[in-house]
């Protein structure tokens, strides 16, 4: 069994609380293992034999059972957020220059037609590198005072994404790196 991290979107935002040990309960109910939460923005690691988008659709169908509503889940494996955690799509000056850096999850790549859009989405205070089914956005201002966001992303491209800060990201893989997780059978 392959430990995975679930990134969900719309957890404890817009109205949707949720606490982290009835999510916790929500994955175990699914007959997931070794089953934890990371900070209380819809991250979940857990243990399963199960993968690809038929894990994901699993997840989102207990979700939407459970809560009422839609949380779109991403699914990366722990080596998969290893290496999203150690990509440096920009240089340390730049980095250094941003307010933040953020990587968006997507299900699937995006084509060349929804990469063109999101490029179009570029502005003096947003950047974007796409690699796979990831995205980082550099912003050089508070993503409050930035014209870019999920909702601006999915309109424009036609696809669904979560973000997380590229911190998030590189603290979750140093939590949980690649190898047997914590109460494993």
């Amino acid at each position: 069994m392959a430990r995975h991290v679930a990134f969900l979107r719309a957890i404890n935002v817009g109205g949707h609380v949720v606490k982290m040990d009835r999510l916790k309960a929500l994955f175990e109910e699914l007959g997931f293992d070794a089953v934890e939460t990371f900070i209380a923005s819809g991250n979940v690691i857990f243990r399963s034999s199960a993968t690809g988008s038929a894990l994901e659709r699993t997840i989102e169908r207990r979700l939407l059972d459970a809560l009422g509503y839609e949380v779109r889940t991403f699914v990366r494996t722990d080596v998969e957020v290893a290496e999203i955690a150690a990509y440096q799509p920009f240089t340390a000056r730049e980095v250094e220059a941003a307010w933040s850096v953020s990587v968006g999850l997507l299900a699937e790549p995006l084509g060349a037609s929804a990469v063109r859009a999101l490029m179009a989405l570029r502005s003096e205070v947003d950047d974007f590198h796409v690699r796979g089914r990831e995205l980082w956005w550099k912003c050089l201002v508070g993503q409050g005072e930035s014209k870019f966001s999920n909702v601006a992303f999915e309109r424009a491209v036609g696809a669904a994404a979560t973000f997380r800060g590229v911190n998030t990201v590189r603290k979750l893989a140093t939590k949980y790196p690649p190898g047997p997780a914590k109460g494993s059978k």
